[in-house]
């Protein structure tokens, strides 16, 4: 899946969402689960997707279980939670295995989209590792302080804004250094772009977007 196209990637994203949605058995979520925890293996991601895709996974049975509760019915409550896992986790496939500018690339020069739209989506992404590496390590100092978040959860929900507050104030500032640094090298002037990094579809490419396509009209054909 690395050497696979960014645009590639994106159009696998739709099709995933489309077949979670689509799917209703608890078997073929399963399988469709199955299938990504494959790509991310098959992919040698970083050991902090895992640990990602556990907290996913553990967010998937909170939802299924608040879901129980609400509906007094397993079944749905399962597929529930595989559906959102489904759909939650080919994202994390999609941002392990795409470089941040090559992502760019696709989006401006294959799906056309304004280059400051996919700039400003590109850099939001870039900012979420950033921030959870800020945060544990605020965490980290507040602990050597004495600080400790002790409590019932309410007490702890309350404790949790003394890291929010200087998370918020560091991104802020983050913001700023990266407007001034994008002012001083012209960005937004009209003058065409050019991108170093090379996005053409191959012919793996166009195996896995008939595969897809393939699947897609199977499953139509079978729900309707």
């Amino acid at each position: 899946m690395q050497k696979a196209a960014p645009l590639t990637k994106l159009i696998l994203t739709v099709f995933v969402t489309i077949w979670a949605i689509m799917l209703q058995s608890i078997p073929a979520l399963a399988i469709l689960i199955a299938a990504q925890l494959l790509i991310l293996i098959l992919s040698k991601v970083s050991a902090g997707i895992y640990k990602g895709v556990a907290s996913l996974f553990i967010f998937a049975f909170l939802l299924g279980g608040l879901q129980y509760v609400f509906s007094n019915d397993i079944i749905l409550s399962v597929v529930t939670a595989l559906k959102m896992t489904a759909m939650t986790l080919v994202f994390a496939i999609l941002l392990a295995t795409t470089r941040m500018q090559d992502l760019s690339a696709a989006l401006v020069t294959q799906c056309r989209v304004p280059y400051e739209y996919a700039f400003m989506l590109t850099a939001a992404l870039r900012f979420i590792p950033d921030l959870l590496t800020e945060s544990k390590a605020i965490q980290e100092a507040q602990a050597c302080r004495g600080f400790s978040p002790g409590g019932n959860p309410i007490t702890r929900l309350t404790s949790f804004m003394a890291i929010i507050k200087p998370l918020v104030l560091k991104s802020v500032s983050r913001s700023e250094t990266m407007a001034l640094s994008l002012e001083l090298r012209g960005f937004g002037s009209k003058k065409n772009r050019t991108f170093g990094s090379n996005v053409a579809l191959e012919v793996r490419d166009y195996a896995m977007l008939a595969l897809m396509t393939a699947i897609t009209i199977s499953l139509i054909l079978v729900r309707f």
